[in-house]
């Protein structure tokens, strides 16, 4: 049996990013081939990955990438926030938005089959970490926004919230400034034709109840919505929300101040509409040793 050295479980480690344990039992099993070391290493992580991929992975963190052509957003989600605090669990994220502003991918299969800088390809890449983090991890979305005739700016808070606005006109540091407004303040469209009909009408019929339960005559219920309405749009749309730097203007009257407009924005928030992890520490062990 050939004899397991520790710079052989380094170089096994440095090749693969596997945990020591993991790197030095392969070794044994391949009587010290770091090269179908190597190989059986890749194999048990897709096999773990095949075996995690039914948890639920709602944390994360968001990659960003911007250039002369493109600015791009990715979600890659994680199952813990200690995992998605990890500096390889976040190269992951920020290569996989260069790949997207520079290469244009379809969807997220194309995606995943492009490759990154060390030469694999993106989902085998996401499988050796699954293994070498011991947690379900799933590229969720992208977006891509092209400059074509347009301004981009973007914004990163932390590593949980991206924006990518795109526009025209205004001075030098507009651009982000309203990125930053769109991390901070969530609008949902641009102006109060974009808010989609469906949402109206539940929003009015909301009012509408709560104005009636109030018990005032039909005609003051009625301007009650109506005040309601007016207020509801200016919160979630763009234009109508108080700037953030200087709340005593409108982002419509700053932009009208700029000679600027905006036309389009994409903000992407870690976890949004995914179900969260519900048990605790405790009922996972207990789990496990049911399962043992």
């Amino acid at each position: 049996m050939a004899n397991i050295t520790a710079s052989l479980v380094k170089d096994l480690r440095e090749r693969t990013g596997a945990g020591m344990m993991e790197c030095k039992k392969a070794l044994t099993e391949t009587d010290g081939d770091l090269e179908a070391a190597a190989d059986l290493l890749r194999k048990k992580g897709s096999a773990q990955a095949a075996k995690k991929a039914g948890r639920i992975a709602a944390e994360g963190v968001i990659g960003l990438a911007q250039d002369q052509q493109a600015a791009a957003l990715v979600e890659v989600n994680s199952e813990t926030d200690f995992v998605a605090k990890q500096p390889v669990f976040q190269d992951f994220a920020n290569q996989l938005a260069t790949l997207v502003a520079d290469q244009n991918p379809a969807d997220l299969e194309t995606l995943l089959g492009l490759q990154l800088p060390g030469g694999e390809d993106a989902e085998t890449r996401r499988t050796a970490l699954v293994a070498q983090l011991g947690e379900n991890l799933k590229v969720r979305r992208f977006v891509r926004i092209a400059a074509d005739d347009v301004q981009l700016a973007s914004y990163l808070h932390g590593t949980r919230i991206g924006v990518i606005i795109s526009g025209q006109g205004g001075a030098e540091g507009l651009g982000r400034d309203l990125a930053m407004h769109v991390a901070a303040s969530r609008p949902l469209c641009i102006n109060e034709s974009e808010v989609p009909a469906e949402t109206l009408a539940r929003e009015k019929e909301i009012y509408k109840a709560q104005a009636m339960e109030s018990g005032k005559p039909e005609n003051i219920a009625e301007k009650m919505v109506e005040g309601k309405m007016r207020k509801y749009l200016k919160e979630v749309t763009l234009l109508g929300q108080p700037f953030v730097k200087d709340p005593d203007i409108s982002v419509q009257q700053l932009l009208q101040q700029e000679g600027a407009s905006v036309k389009r924005f994409v903000r992407f928030e870690v976890g949004e509409g995914l179900e969260k992890r519900s048990d605790n520490f405790a009922e996972e062990v207990m789990a496990q040793a049911r399962g043992a």
